[in-house]
């Protein structure tokens, strides 16, 4: 594509080396699992921070550290060690359409997953071994959902990509745990996905800036178009595709 050149390469990589600093975490949601050192509490928290990550983003943020308040802010502790009782200190929250029944069985979940499991990277990883994004994401959906008293409702929360879900909120997790750039943004806590394996976030706000570089031809906005316009980034940076997430982003927003 034409629009691939030298110059756009330069100008996308100056725009990450701009937004992919520590010091502009505090208005992103990225800021809540940095309020935690554990990994497992950071795999927490930033999955949560990344399930509620839809509307204003300092709502985001109070939400998210509502609930590790609720968690006695040790959530790791909290979802491994809680009793009956403990849980009813989660009643009530809510954030938009997320709310306690939701809330109960994503930490059920998490709760069946950390009893087996160190991290929640293996809660992609399906038992054949990583592959690709895509059946990750598919295998993570199924695995979260294999549960005879799922509630119907709480499928709306976890995106697919076999519903052709662009999976913004899921991609974005994994952009935290997986990429490795020393920047003190991303966190890189896990090694069987690698950065060249992600798939880019696409927002209102990716979505826009992609199509003005001529990133994205695809007219509608679903899962395929979050793999062209991945596969176009690889074209700039093979490695490390998504770190143009933070220049896309980036720019939007200060347009």
């Amino acid at each position: 594509m034409h629009i691939l050149s030298k110059d756009l390469k330069y100008f996308l990589d100056k725009k990450v080396d701009f937004y992919n600093i520590a010091s502009l975490i505090n208005n992103d949601p990225i800021f809540v699992p940095h309020q935690f050192t554990l990994k497992q509490d950071i795999e927490i928290m930033g999955f949560f921070a990344a399930t509620f990550a839809w509307g204003q983003r300092k709502t985001i943020i109070q939400k998210s550290m509502e609930l590790a308040h609720r968690f006695d802010g040790k959530p790791y502790e909290f979802i491994l060690h809680h009793s009956e009782n403990d849980l009813k200190q989660l009643l009530g929250f809510k954030h938009r359409t997320f709310n306690d029944t939701d809330l109960l069985y994503f930490v059920d979940f998490l709760y069946r997953h950390y009893k087996e499991n160190d991290s929640l990277e293996e809660a992609f990883i399906p038992k054949t071994g990583f592959m690709d994004m895509e059946s990750s994401l598919i295998y993570f959906e199924q695995n979260f959902f294999n549960h005879p008293h799922t509630p119907q409702r709480t499928k709306k929360h976890v995106a697919t990509p076999a519903r052709n879900s662009t999976c913004k909120r899921l991609n974005m997790f994994l952009r935290w745990m997986v990429r490795k750039d020393n920047k003190g943004v991303d966190f890189g806590l896990w090694e069987k996905i690698q950065p060249k394996d992600l798939i880019c976030p696409i927002d209102v706000h990716v979505d826009r800036t992609a199509r003005r570089l001529g990133l994205i031809s695809r007219k509608q906005t679903d899962w395929k178009t979050a793999l062209e316009l991945t596969k176009n980034l690889r074209l700039l940076d093979m490695e490390d595709p998504v770190k143009y997430d933070f220049a896309l982003f980036g720019l939007s927003i200060n347009a």
